[in-house]
């Protein structure tokens, strides 16, 4: 009966290598496996055990080397060369995706023009802090009330300010305002920013109570936020800080300035979501064949979420011209491609979503490989699909509570028509939130499949000391 090898369950599924074929019949013992010599110094063998030579001066001739086993199993031998034909692939693939991000940025970006300004007055921000409130009738400076006031006559919040910096820093003023629903309620203690139009320090018309002042809980919470990151990633966290804080500068000194100066939307959107992409996942992830399968899953993902959003806008006669698109056409002064806008909107914000799909299944098929480097491209596309599918239904259902809670207030309002559900769904604010949406579920969908694969063929030919 054959024995079996225990050291199979060490080398898995790889073909042995012997010296000679074996003709031994069942029941006989096996041979002692030969194994090369050891470099250095030989052991001399004893006089009865060495070979005599035919001829004196004439050298033996040297055994011939055993080939290297080919078979399924992890090899070092084989798997490095395939891993830097891989490599080189990457690199000529990303590479020019990387060089016309930059061309595009350059180009799009408006060199040498005055930034743009609303052409309605807004006034120079001044903090304040409230000294006192008064509810009381609506009466202009210096009117008193006789009498009781009018059943339907509205009230009014006066509040007392004190100024803590700008043109009259500790100078006191009152500034009426009428209560309303949509009124902010003022109470002493509050800090407040006001906006001064220029005009007399002395006179209360020159200033209006904008907002609250929220630098100090927005910092607090910034610095909570950091130190969670750091706390639990480490140096990897604090990359993704610094990452964080590079893509709000490109969205700040370039999407936003290049907008507004009258260029497309939409392609400002595409340059600028790959230089954050660029950028967010190799200071992230470190410039490797893994975070190189993870950029090129998001591009394709992202040219499918845009074509999907621009067909559909299309096909559904969205013009991108809601309430708040509107006014920023109106404090232009100037045109501005609305539905373009829709659809950089589209892109920008699926890009984070696309980020955690892409690294997640990039890293779960490199681990799968490392765990059991026997696995082929199909094995761990297998594996990695199945761990995709979980994470797909959680990326869609994140993606579209996002796009319900931002748009909340569109849906409670649009609901008190009561002109019906289809009617709702068709409106235009509505309409545009579906296609964000629809289109961005739709790529993140795609995403896995295409990561999985592409991080499962690079994987399953990269040399185990390189995972």
């Amino acid at each position: 009966m054959n024995r079996r090898d225990l050291s199979d369950d060490d080398t898995g599924p790889i073909r042995r290598i012997t010296d000679a074929p074996s003709d031994r019949s069942p029941g006989t013992s096996r041979s002692p496996r030969r194994t090369p010599p050891p470099e250095g110094p030989r052991r001399p063998r004893p006089p009865a055990q060495r070979p005599r030579q035919a001829e004196s001066g004439r050298r033996r001739a040297p055994e011939p080397k055993p080939e290297p086993a080919v078979g399924h199993g992890h090899s070092h031998g084989p798997a490095a060369p395939a891993s830097r034909r891989v490599r080189l692939l990457l690199m000529w693939l990303l590479i020019p995706l990387a060089a016309a991000t930059v061309v595009g940025m350059i180009v799009l970006y408006p060199w040498g023009k005055d930034p743009a300004k609303s052409v309605f007055p807004q006034g120079v921000p001044v903090n304040a802090t409230v000294t006192g409130t008064i509810t009381g009738p609506c009466l202009a400076e210096g009117q008193v009330q006789v009498g009781e006031p009018p059943p339907d006559a509205k009230s009014c919040l006066t509040s007392e300010l004190t100024m803590t910096d700008g043109p009259g820093t500790g100078k006191s003023l009152k500034l009426t305002l009428p209560i309303e629903p949509s009124t902010p309620r003022f109470a002493a203690g509050d800090e407040v920013v006001l906006s001064y139009n220029g005009g007399d320090v002395a006179n209360p018309a020159s200033f209006q109570i904008v907002d609250f002042q929220r630098g100090t809980p927005l910092l607090l919470l910034a610095g909570l936020f950091a130190l969670a990151v750091i706390v639990l990633g480490r140096w990897r966290g604090l990359a993704a800080l610094v990452a964080l804080g590079l893509s709000f500068l490109v969205l700040a000194f370039f999407v936003l300035p290049s907008i507004l100066a009258g260029e497309s939307p939409l392609l400002v959107a595409i340059a600028g979501a790959g230089a954050i992409m660029f950028v967010a996942l190799y200071l992230t992830h470190g410039l490797s064949a893994r975070t190189s399968v993870a950029v090129l899953g998001t591009l394709v993902s992202l040219v499918l979420i845009g074509v999907l959003s621009a067909i559909f806008s299309a096909a559904a006669s969205l013009t991108g011209l809601d309430d708040s698109t509107s006014q920023l056409i109106g404090s232009l002064g100037h045109g501005i491609d609305a539905r373009g806008l829709l659809l950089a909107g589209v892109v920008i914000g699926a890009l984070g979503v696309l980020d955690d799909v892409t690294v997640t299944q990039t890293s779960a098929v490199w681990e799968l490989r490392r765990a059991n480097p026997s696995l082929g491209w199909r094995e761990l596309y297998g594996a990695g699909l199945r761990i995709g599918r979980d994470h797909v239904g959680s990326a869609v259902n994140t993606l579209v509570m996002a796009y319900a809670g931002a748009a909340l207030p569109v849906l409670l309002y649009t609901s008190l028509s009561g002109v019906g559900l289809g009617s709702i769904l068709g409106a235009e604010e509505i309409a545009q939130e579906i296609i964000r949406t629809l289109a961005g579920s739709v790529g993140i969908v795609a995403a896995v499949p295409v990561t999985t694969v592409l991080a499962a063929l690079i994987a399953s030919r990269e040399p185990q000391e390189s995972l």
